[in-house]
């Protein structure tokens, strides 16, 4: 519960600090891992990457509340850095709405955005998304907020209106997901540098976040540029994501080539330091320390 509250605590402030915040999603425990490793400010656990870990499926809908949660979970439990969360839609009605604040704050989550999708949501670069009535996600707010235990539970709305309506639609109901109580904005898949301009201007007082896919409707923006534009974190959805499953079919592809590994070897990291990494002594030496040997001698 201590570190649950630290890491909240410091995800709300570095949201707040006014320097912008890299946060990397990871699909699983270990991504995350070396993601905190390799010097990332905070980690999310978000639903493309989520259904293509755990379900190898595309971000359709497919993985739920059971499987969202469960590797948040995970990751929160392998990193000693925040983690925020994915919420898709929040699953439901009123108290499938309450149930997911509850259990993503639970285990520890710095916060969740929920977004105004229709269900079956779809990754918000997906063509032929539709959104729901304002209001929906208005309410859906409202319950969120009142439902948190911790004002350092962020809640951040998500629309993808700017598919389907145009952008002028996405900030007005950003503006009114704010009104009801959001603490934080994500206007999905703006189409240019001008339109991020545009969403910075409609809110310059209010934190926002700006999301990265490689290949996709929003331009690649260095995050320096993105500051400067007034974002207070950029996410990159993707990215490991992407890496990995390159990673892999090249791995593959080398040993169909060649019978061996061993021209891949420069791409891997060692026996000895992969142990070392995920902590092996830690648990030898937990081990040792609870062996029968040395529990009959305590006794003794």
């Amino acid at each position: 519960m201590q570190k649950d509250n630290e890491m909240r605590k410091q995800f709300k402030n570095m949201v707040m600090s006014g320097k912008i915040v890299r946060m990397m999603v990871a699909p699983d425990a270990l991504a995350a891992k070396v993601a905190e490793a390799s010097g990332a400010q905070a980690v999310f656990s978000a639903g493309y990457a989520s259904s293509a870990s755990a379900l190898a499926m595309p971000d359709r809908g497919i993985a739920d509340f059971g499987i969202t949660l469960e590797r948040c979970r995970e990751i929160i439990n392998a990193v000693n850095i925040p983690v925020f969360a994915d919420a898709d839609t929040g699953y439901g009605d009123d108290d499938n709405i309450r149930r997911t604040v509850e259990n993503f704050e639970a285990i520890g989550a710095a916060g969740i955005f929920i977004e105004d999708q229709t269900w079956p949501k779809r990754c918000g670069h997906m063509d032929g998304k539709t959104v729901e009535p304002t209001e929906v996600l208005e309410h859906k707010i409202r319950i969120a907020e009142e439902t948190r235990k911790h004002d350092d539970f962020l809640i951040m709305s998500r629309t993808d209106a700017r598919a389907v309506n145009g952008l002028e639609d996405a900030i007005n109901r950003s503006k009114r997901y704010r009104a009801a109580g959001a603490d934080l904005i994500f206007i999905e898949a703006p189409q240019s540098i001008e339109e991020l301009e545009t969403i910075h201007e409609a809110f310059p007082d209010t934190p926002m976040m700006a999301n990265m896919i490689e290949d996709r409707k929003t331009p690649l923006t260095e995050t320096s540029e993105l500051e400067r534009l007034g974002f207070n974190i950029v996410v990159h959805p993707n990215a490991m994501t992407y890496t990995q499953a390159f990673a892999e079919k090249e791995l593959i592809e080398t040993l169909k080539r060649d019978g061996t590994t061993k021209a891949f070897k420069d791409h891997m990291i060692t026996f000895p330091k992969f142990n070392e990494f995920v902590g092996l002594d830690k648990v030898n030496n937990r081990d040792a320390m609870y062996s029968p040997e040395k529990m009959h001698a305590y006794m003794d």
